[in-house]
């Protein structure tokens, strides 16, 4: 596999370390909303090179993927609710694993919290690790990492170095480029927040330092073999991850490094703090599956920027549902009228043609949109050999076991089918709510009427009237 590695800024062959262990770190949710879908633009991208991993190139992951449930936003979120921390971010930890199985994402193998004693036991280790080697100072009762003791600071993100501001400090978490400066790693503590002590006086760890201790703590010895989040986790997230670990441990931290653009909206890209985020709760209210929304978000090149419209979000429906009736024909394929024929060499040709064509793409740089282009030309030669006749029965296991292996990586045929199987809103509650429709329009209470068809089609169901009565289907 071919990956682009924003250390090196260049494509590079992967391999683990470790035999044939991939040993893999994503920054999760910082866990004070639901994650919108830009989020999962993220992981849905994460998610799909793990499959890559696992189920072309035959490698074992061990993957953990955080949630951030102590920072300035949760705390800031923890107090406006009045509720204890740990009891408002169990809330959207609740939400993002719900949306996490409706999108059809793998289970990792580690879901860290934070605030998790374990993972502070290991930030309380790697502080004192770099007070050893001499990257830290106090001030007023905090913990900082001093950016000058390592020269190597800034080059994940092509830093100028005559541009940090060495010696300046920084308590926010989240700050932008302007502000390259030494960063804490342990807040003191203020009255109303929660708090620890590790062996440095009452606080609570910064946002940075978290990551790079649960990392090391669950993934073993350094270098791990990828690290992976969004664009903008490159400065100053990552940077002073590895800031962090590698001044605690004198060793690389992780030896690739993957990043995903942005999803836009209106040119802009999809944010909590700029009030342009959808959730999926939203999008499923506008009457779309959770399977249309992972086939957009994967059918763009993870490293070009997606912009977000109903409209691509119309055109993604309609390509999974293309794909989707592909399959059910095969059900449909008849041997002949005079008994059952042999498989066909050119079709079992085409189909390995394919899966080989499919597995190069993914294995460069994980080219998603080449994939699917190869499947629907696979697609649409195997059709236009149904309607002629030159695809019979005996031929379909092969066509099958296909299409299966692309599912085992994208994920979109079968979470369709799990959606068709338990659909979001039962038929007999559907038929309830089209009788009291009728009943309200018999009375003449259009207005409720109306009101009951906005609910269905809000659900993905839309209701035709005819003369002879209402019928239903699903979106």
């Amino acid at each position: 596999m071919q990956l682009y590695n924003t250390l090196s800024r260049k494509e590079e062959t992967f391999a683990p370390s470790q035999d044939k262990l991939v040993r893999m770190y994503a920054c999760g949710l910082t866990v004070y909303a639901r994650g919108h879908i830009g989020n999962f633009r993220t992981f849905i991208a994460v998610d799909v090179l793990r499959r890559a991993l696992k189920y072309l190139e035959g490698y074992q992951v061990r993957q953990v993927v955080n949630f951030t449930d102590v920072d300035d936003r949760t705390i800031a979120g923890a107090l406006k609710a009045g509720m204890p921390l740990r009891e408002y971010t169990n809330q959207y930890i609740d939400a993002f694993l719900e949306d996490t199985r409706a999108l059809g994402l793998e289970d990792v193998e580690e879901r860290p919290r934070a605030t998790d004693r374990d993972n502070l036991d290991a930030m309380g280790r790697l502080v004192k690790a770099l007070e050893t080697h001499g990257h830290t100072y106090d001030s007023e009762g905090s913990v900082y990492f001093k950016i000058a003791t390592l020269p190597q600071y800034g080059r994940l993100a092509r830093l100028d170095h005559d541009g940090l501001k060495a010696g300046a400090r920084v308590d926010s978490d989240n700050y932008d480029k302007e502000n390259a400066r030494d960063f804490v790693l342990w807040k003191a503590s203020k009255p109303e927040e929660p708090m620890w002590d590790l062996g440095f006086g009452p606080g609570r760890p910064g946002w940075h330092l978290e990551c790079s201790a649960m990392a090391l703590r669950l993934l073993g010895e350094p270098p791990i073999d990828i690290h992976c989040g969004g664009v903008d986790l490159i400065f100053p997230h990552h940077e002073n991850e590895i800031a962090q670990s590698e001044g605690a441990t004198q060793k690389p931290f992780s030896r690739f490094w993957v990043h995903v653009e942005h999803l836009l909206i209106d040119e802009e890209k999809m944010s909590k703090s700029l009030n342009n985020a959808f959730t999926l709760p939203d999008i499923v209210a506008k009457g779309y599956r959770p399977s249309a929304l992972r086939y957009l978000l994967l059918s763009t090149h993870y490293r070009k920027q997606l912009k977000f419209s109903w409209e691509t979000l119309d055109q993604a429906e309609e390509s999974l549902r293309r794909l989707a009736d592909f399959v059910q024909r095969l059900d449909r394929v008849p041997s002949t009228s005079s008994g059952h024929a042999p498989a066909h060499s050119d079709i079992a040709a085409k189909v390995d043609a394919a899966a080989g064509e499919f597995r190069a793409a993914l294995l460069a740089d994980l080219n998603t949109a080449a994939a699917l282009g190869t499947v629907f030309e696979l697609v649409r030669a195997l059709n236009s050999a149904i309607d002629a006749g030159q695809l019979v029965a005996a031929d379909v296991p092969k066509v099958k076991a296909a299409f299966e292996t692309f599912d085992k990586v994208l994920g979109v045929i079968s979470l369709r089918q799990q959606e068709d199987q338990h659909p979001a809103l039962p038929a007999g509650e559907i038929e309830s709510l089209v009788a009291a429709r009728q009943a309200a329009r018999r009375s003449r209470n259009f207005a409720e009427g109306d009101r009951i068809r906005d609910e269905l089609f809000a659900k993905g169901i839309v209701l035709e009237d005819s003369p002879q009565g209402t019928r239903w289907k699903r979106k």
